[in-house]
């Protein structure tokens, strides 16, 4: 088996010259093309990543001066509300009526908390549990003795109570 002879022909001499100069071409025009693409490439890279450093920084200091204001307005905090919550009415049968009277009781002794400092109120927590403890609550002609199972401080403080028959 033989190569047939066509590099003696002129014709398929220009061919195959025009085919590797074609793909000599082609190869310089790729080059030249994906080049100047990934060049506009690295630039928008480059630019975003500069956007995002610029970026993580403002976030930083964001991040700190909001950390700031929160410890300063939780510094600040008041009790805005104060809800008491009796736990056990119906263990001794009591109706609504009693038991909304006398978390009312428990409230307006504590009406002097509000607007006050949690912080000072926090600090002050075992006087209030002894000054609630103390009391002595009168429903329907019997006499209740009161416990706190819970204290939420915040800005709406919730009190939890049992009541224990004397």
């Amino acid at each position: 088996m033989r190569i047939p002879p066509y590099y003696r022909l002129p014709t398929w001499q220009r061919f195959f010259a025009g085919v590797v100069i074609g793909a000599i071409g082609s190869w310089f025009i790729f080059f030249y093309m994906y080049g100047v693409l990934q060049e506009k490439q690295i630039s928008i890279i480059e630019i975003q990543r500069k956007e995002i450093h610029e970026l993580k920084i403002k976030v930083g200091i964001w991040e700190q001066d909001f950390n700031k204001l929160n410890e300063e307005t939780e510094k600040h905090l008041s009790v805005k509300e104060i809800r008491v919550n009796i736990v056990n009415d119906r263990f001794y049968d009591l109706d609504k009526l009693s038991v909304a009277e006398a978390e009312e009781v428990i409230r307006t002794d504590l009406t002097t908390l509000i607007t006050k400092n949690v912080e000072d109120v926090y600090k002050t927590k075992a006087l209030l549990k002894k000054s609630i403890e103390n009391k002595i609550l009168e429903i329907n002609k019997k006499r209740y003795r009161i416990e706190i199972t819970e204290i939420f401080f915040y800005k709406n403080m919730e009190i939890e109570v049992k009541l224990h028959r004397l």
